[in-house]
């Protein structure tokens, strides 16, 4: 197994969405570790030497493919989101921006919505769940897109009190 072929499987797992990968062939062990929170890709490269060419323990060579670190500027965003408040998910389950697909959305950027007003619904376990606003205010934003599954306590909209 050659570099390439290395770098190709290390982009293909962190690409997937899988914890932890690990492939050992006759001469090759390679561990793939991702951790999902923080967007890092971890990989273990080491290839054992044959039986006859055998070298002191101190000098096999281990060889660590390079960590690939994804960065986004998420800090000024979250700096100009500070006066709004955010709507999160009570639930997890599939977003729906509208009761059912000939009806119009809910709400929309721009709208103001009344505390109680129902923002969205989110299907968990074929029961659909109206999420109403904890505020009065005006949407500012919509973070989350229409039929896109959603985790507890993700943020789903913006909204500005004032």
């Amino acid at each position: 197994m050659d570099l390439k072929e290395i770098q190709n499987l290390i982009k293909f797992v962190a690409n997937s969405g899988v914890a932890e990968v690990k492939l050992e062939m006759d001469d090759v062990k390679i561990t793939i570790r991702t951790t999902l929170e923080t967007n890092v890709t971890e990989a273990t490269y080491v290839q054992q030497l044959p039986a006859q060419a055998a070298l002191p323990q101190a000098a096999v060579p281990q060889v660590t493919a390079p960590t690939v670190v994804s960065v986004t500027p998420e800090a000024p965003a979250a700096a100009n989101d500070s006066k709004y408040i955010t709507i999160k998910s009570p639930i997890i389950g599939t977003f729906y921006r509208k009761p059912s697909p000939d009806k119009p959305v809910f709400t929309e950027v721009g709208s103001t919505v009344s505390k109680g007003d129902v923002l969205c619904v989110i299907e968990a376990m074929k029961l659909f769940n109206e999420i109403e606003s904890e505020v009065s205010g005006k949407i500012v934003k919509i973070l989350v897109d229409d039929m896109s599954p959603v985790e507890f306590d993700q943020p789903l909209f913006l909204v500005d009190p004032s």
